[in-house]
Formats: C-alpha cells, structure tokens, sequence
C-alpha cells in the first residue's frame, strides 16, 4: 500500500474536492453581509477558499466577475496567467519570496479577466496549497469556463499557453 503523500493529507484534512478548473477547493468563508453590485446584483461581501494544485494538475482559463485575490500558503511555487484586453500576458508567480527569487505571497487577478495557473514544478509528489479571496463573493452562476479555441482567437499571441492550460483542448 502506498503512503499518502503531503497532498493527499491536506485533501482530506481540509476536506477538498475536485473543482471544475482542475485541482481541490473548499470554501471556508462567506460574508453573512451583503453588497448590492453596481449591476443590481445582490452578493456577499466577500468569500474565501483553501485551492490545492498537485502533480500535474492546473487551473484551467476560466474569468469571474470580481476582483480575485490569491494566496500562497504551503508548497511549490504556481505560475498565475492573467490575459489582458490589449492581447498581452501577465504572469504573477506565487510561492515563498524567501525561498523562490521573483515569487510573491499574493497576487490580484482582476474581474473579468481570463486567467490560469499551473505549478512550476511537476513532480508526483509536489503540490502547492494557496487561499482565493473574492470580492464581492464568487457565485458559481458566474464562473465561466473558457473554450480554447474561441480564446485563442481573441489572444493569438497566446494561443499554445491557451490550448495548454485548458479543459477544452481542439
């Protein structure tokens, strides 16, 4: 019987599971108070998630309507890939600045921005264990998976890190 290894221990103590993108997810808050969006939309304030990415898992091109903050807590450092309008890429590498030259503890990813994140090592046992804040509060109603092949259209200059990091591979 094979150990569990350090991700397979933190799956279950912080009781994970699969999250559409790719990787393992919790929520561990939500605001009990509310927000009226500029659209009409009637939200919580804020949430909060624990995400885990192991082996060769990733996050695959997805946008949401709020600003998403992400937090690296424990691991390997993880690239997150940021699309902008003007067609250019913005990478944020997340990990312990301390111990990875160039990472950063967190990282803003904008609303309505398409973005991805991958791991940048990739061995078997590797993992990465960062915390999503999202304001006002994500709503799964407005998560949108991206199609590769449409979002390479609209970013060409992307377009092999696009069909790379992505659930709808054509």
């Amino acid at each position: 019987m094979q150990a569990d290894t350090t991700a397979d221990c933190l799956i279950k103590a912080l009781d994970l599971q699969p999250h559409p993108e790719g990787g393992y997810f919790r929520e561990t808050y939500r605001s009990a108070e509310t927000i009226q969006c500029s659209d009409g939309r009637q939200r919580s304030a804020s949430t909060a998630i624990y995400y885990l990415l192991r082996g060769s898992d990733f996050s695959a091109w997805h946008r949401i309507r709020s600003d998403e903050l992400w937090h690296f807590h424990a691991g390997t450092p993880i690239d997150v890939h940021v699309l902008v309008s003007d067609g250019t890429l913005v990478t944020h590498r997340l990990g312990n600045p301390l111990e990875h030259p160039g990472a950063v503890f967190q990282a803003t990813v904008p609303a309505n921005h398409w973005f991805a994140a991958e791991r940048v090592a990739s061995g078997p046992e590797d993992f990465c264990l960062l915390g999503c804040t999202v304001a006002p509060g994500f709503e799964f109603s407005e998560f949108e998976l991206a199609d590769a092949s449409d979002l390479a259209v609209s970013f060409p200059d992307q377009s092999a890190l696009i069909h790379q990091l992505s659930r709808h591979r054509t």
